[in-house]
C-alpha cells in the first residue's frame, strides 16, 4: 500500500514540475522554482494546490 502512494506521490511531483517548466508560461523564474520545491517535499499536497491556484483558473 505504501509503494501505491509512494507511486502517487511521485507522479504528482512530475506533473506539476512538468507543468511548471514547460506548460505554464506566464510563471515567472522564482514561481517556478518555489513550486519545484514544495512539489519535491509536498508531492500531493502540491499538486492539489497548484491545480486549485494555476489549473482551475485557466478553465
Amino acid at each position: 500500500m505504501s509503494g501505491l502512494i509512494y507511486l502517487i506521490g511521485l507522479v504528482c511531483a512530475v506533473w506539476v514540475i512538468y507543468d511548471v517548466w514547460v506548460v505554464n508560461k506566464r510563471l515567472d523564474e522564482t514561481s517556478k522554482l518555489l513550486w519545484t520545491i514544495l512539489a519535491v517535499f509536498a508531492n500531493i499536497l502540491a499538486a492539489i494546490i497548484y491545480y486549485f491556484i494555476h489549473k482551475r483558473r485557466a478553465y
